[in-house]
């Protein structure tokens, strides 16, 4: 384990100085094996306290409990023959570990992803788990005996990512007692039911959430499911986003709203003053359509599949930069992999009481739009 030294004293100080959260594996050199991810934590167990190996595999959850010594030759050997890359999270840093082909391991520190440590208590509810739960037959991603369908196993891999990341933000928020959701495209719901079901059933959190969806068939179809679920503060509408008018948003989400719908789900959060703002933007038309002879200046343009790739990237900067002119802290990050989507970028903002310099941001703007042609961003005119 001579290899794994500098991280095995990176935990050990972390778990010293009681500063480790969790430590995640991804990048399985196997995938056919079926395990996607495997998650640690720390738990305490008859006063004593043990790590917690979850062994995420594609249509079920292993759980078992190691010592350290235990835990240790545990992360060798998964670094050594089941993983590429694994991040320890604590809370002074990120440690991000690397293992190539030939077994060379590399540590890279990055900024910390957590501000707070996560409960260590044995029999907390399984706050990242969506499984046998009713929602999940009504939507068709379970059977009656809460198996996973095999073709709707990386929808439900899916559903587990998203509250994982919803915990942290939460986690993170600050948030009325009763906490106001809307969620602005809603379609089928599978990521609005699990929401829901967290924050009120595991998290014990007041709260009520609305989804607004075009296609009325879904608006009746959902409804019908969270009445059949007893899902009292879920209910959806059938409206265009830019028709809701409730001022009171704390927490607005837009998961693959197409092209300017995400603008006008951004604009609606901004105006409530919401606390958080969680896109999964898409299509991004708006902006590529404006396109003057790029192609000309810049030799990435002249290819199709770079050129989309650009402004995608091109559309959610300025999008993000205009939330921080709003006092959002924003990032943006990879929701899922894109072996199972391309759509798989995550805007996140959340609302902070620091000065901005509006200016700078103005100007940053005007370069991006300068550089590429850009007449107008449509985020901007909504606001």
């Amino acid at each position: 384990m001579e290899e794994f030294k500098e991280l095995f004293e990176e935990i050990q100080s972390s778990i010293v100085a009681d500063t480790f959260v969790k430590m995640t594996f991804s990048k399985p050199i196997r995938k056919n094996d079926g395990l996607r991810n495997i998650y640690v934590r720390l738990v305490t167990i008859q006063d004593q306290q043990k790590f917690q190996f979850t062994y995420r595999n594609k249509t079920n959850d292993v759980v078992k409990n190691f010592s350290m010594e235990e835990a240790l030759e545990q992360i060798s050997d998964l670094l050594m023959n089941t993983f590429r890359s694994a991040v320890v999270f604590t809370l002074p840093d990120d440690i991000q570990v690397f293992v190539s082909k030939k077994k060379a391991v590399t540590l890279k520190k990055v900024a910390p992803s957590f501000t707070n440590k996560l409960p260590e208590t044995h029999d907390r509810p399984k706050e990242k788990r969506a499984a046998n739960r009713e929602y999940l037959f009504h939507l068709g991603v379970t059977d009656k005996e809460g198996n996973v369908i095999p073709k709707m196993a990386d929808k439900y891999r899916q559903i587990n990512k998203y509250l994982e990341i919803i915990e942290g933000l939460i986690n993170g928020a600050k948030l009325p007692k009763k906490i106001q959701i809307v969620d602005m495209g809603s379609g089928k719901g599978y990521l609005t039911f699990a929401l829901y079901d967290y924050l009120k059933n595991d998290r014990h959190k007041e709260v009520s959430v609305t989804g607004i969806e075009l296609r009325d068939g879904l608006v009746k179809y959902c409804n019908d499911v969270a009445t059949k679920c007893g899902f009292e503060e879920l209910h959806f509408e059938n409206k265009l986003i830019q028709d809701y008018d409730n001022k009171k948003i704390d927490i607005l989400i837009a998961l693959h709203a197409c092209d300017t719908a995400t603008d006008d789900a951004i604009a609606k959060g901004i105006v409530a003053n919401a606390s958080l703002v969680i896109c999964a933007p898409c299509c991004h038309k708006q902006v590529r359509q404006q396109l003057k002879g790029t192609e000309q200046e810049s030799p990435i343009l002249k290819y199709g599949i770079f050129k989309e790739r650009q402004f995608e990237m091109i559309t959610d900067t300025i999008r993000a930069l205009i939330m921080e002119k709003h006092q959002y802290s924003t990032k943006v990050f990879e929701f899922i992999s894109n072996e199972h989507t391309r759509k798989n970028v995550m805007l996140v903002g959340s609302k902070t009481t620091k000065k901005v310099d509006a200016k700078d941001i103005n100007n940053k703007i005007k370069d991006l739009k300068d550089q590429y042609h850009i007449d107008f961003h449509y985020l901007e005119k909504q606001l």
